[in-house]
């Protein structure tokens, strides 16, 4: 079962500012999760009950599974030093 993968206004914003080896980086990584969404390596954040982070080289994905619609939403892409502080 493949997950239907819908961005936030601000994540395509994010995506869109980076450069084009990153952007291609991070798209596979979103296809991946569109696959399985619970992979190794995928962390649960502390802070929140529905916002997991994924790793892309120096870049976070930041994003909410729904299980009941096969819906991941991707809520903010950045740099792994920015990411958490905005």
């Amino acid at each position: 079962m493949r997950y239907k993968i819908v961005y936030e206004k601000r994540a395509l914003k994010e995506l869109y500012k980076l450069p084009s080896k990153a952007v291609n980086q991070i798209i596979k990584k979103i296809d991946s999760l569109a696959e399985n969404p619970y992979q190794t390596g995928i962390r649960k954040l502390t802070d929140t009950d529905e916002v997991y982070r994924a790793r892309a080289g120096n870049y976070r994905i930041l994003y909410e599974i729904n299980d009941g619609q096969l819906r991941i939403m991707i809520v903010k892409i950045g740099d792994r030093k920015d990411i958490y502080n905005r």
